[in-house]
């Protein structure tokens, strides 16, 4: 087992960038597992690159895991160990090409529910073996951002829908994709319509305040949650502006600068997820969304009349009998 799971790391692209000062990092390593959703043409994987300043999209390297469930989605995703003195973090992200593309998308959602799902049953059944690892490989969604597209208008019925449902079982980060097509005034605008559509529509998307655990993060996710949902531009090209560097996209009046905040909220979404609130979306991954998944699927199990024994069972009982022969 040991040189399989070298052998797959050897095949992973190894990217270098300062995890330090972007993450507490407890432990000597970790997963986090990041869901893109959204129409095709929005800037997906672009977006993703940009996050990352490094290729971690579908277009940079062969997915290691695709599943067609379904004609209109079929999801993909990508591994990558980023690596900075020593301290490795294992990042996927999962995209969802095709996700309301259809004329008729009805249901779209539905294999994106069920992958989140299955991610939560791995892990349950993991928990639950006679033999438990002492640290479960973790492939749980922490996140999920949701890209809308720059309308101006309001929440499309598919974006409802879609974040209603989702909205209970992973952390939702709504975006709004190539926010620079929307004039400063508009973009205002937009974002105050789709706050209002959201709270109008009971969704709850990330952070949530009744997690907030004291006065402080309070004031802190109160901050992001008048700015959300953020108005991102993606881009992987690099400009010279002043005689610095930067990540831009050329326009007609100008560049625009991808990590200047006057200019766009990228570096707002980037601190969320990779710096300030990494922990906490694991953290509410597997306190909340994931104990909220193990308690009705056990309880599934004990109105069934099986208990939890059935459920371990499934699993345990083949290495149980082996684990006797050998003795």
């Amino acid at each position: 087992g040991a040189d399989k799971v070298d052998s797959e790391r050897r095949n992973e692209e190894v990217v270098m960038i300062d995890l330090f000062g972007y993450v507490g990092i407890e432990a000597a390593g970790f997963e986090f597992n990041i869901m893109v959703v959204g129409q095709s043409g929005l800037g997906k994987s672009t977006l993703v690159n940009t996050l990352f300043k490094s290729k971690v999209s579908r277009k940079s390297c062969t997915p290691n895991y695709e599943e067609k469930i379904s004609k209109t989605v079929h999801l993909q995703s990508v591994s990558h160990i980023i690596e900075e003195k020593g301290v490795k973090m294992r990042l996927t992200v999962i995209d969802t090409p095709g996700f309301g593309d259809q004329i008729n998308n009805e249901n779209c959602w539905e294999p994106i529910v069920k992958y989140i799902n299955e991610q939560y049953e791995k892990y349950l059944k993991e928990e639950l073996h006679v033999n438990r690892k002492r640290r479960i490989p973790d492939t749980r969604v922490h996140c999920c951002v949701y890209f809308l597209p720059a309308t101006g208008h309001w929440l499309r019925p598919i974006d409802v829908e879609f974040m209603k449902r989702l909205g209970n079982i992973v952390s939702i980060v709504p975006v709004i994709a190539k926010a620079d097509t929307l004039t400063m005034e508009e973009r205002l605008e937009f974002k105050q319509r789709i706050r209002q559509g959201l709270q109008a529509n009971g969704i709850r998307v990330y952070p949530q305040k009744e997690y907030d655990e004291d006065a402080e993060e309070r004031i802190l996710n109160d901050r992001i949650r008048e700015s959300i949902p953020f108005a991102v531009v993606g881009t992987d090209k690099e400009h010279q502006v002043n005689g610095n560097k930067v990540l831009g996209r050329k326009t007609k009046w100008g560049i625009i600068e991808v990590e200047n905040v006057a200019h766009c909220e990228f570096a707002h979404l980037r601190d969320l997820l990779i710096r300030s609130h990494l922990q906490d979306l694991k953290d509410v991954t597997h306190n909340i969304h994931y104990e909220t998944y193990r308690v009705r699927r056990l309880n599934e199990s004990n109105a069934n009349g099986l208990g939890l024994s059935a459920l371990s069972l499934e699993n345990g009982t083949a290495e149980k009998s082996e684990a006797e022969s050998q003795l």
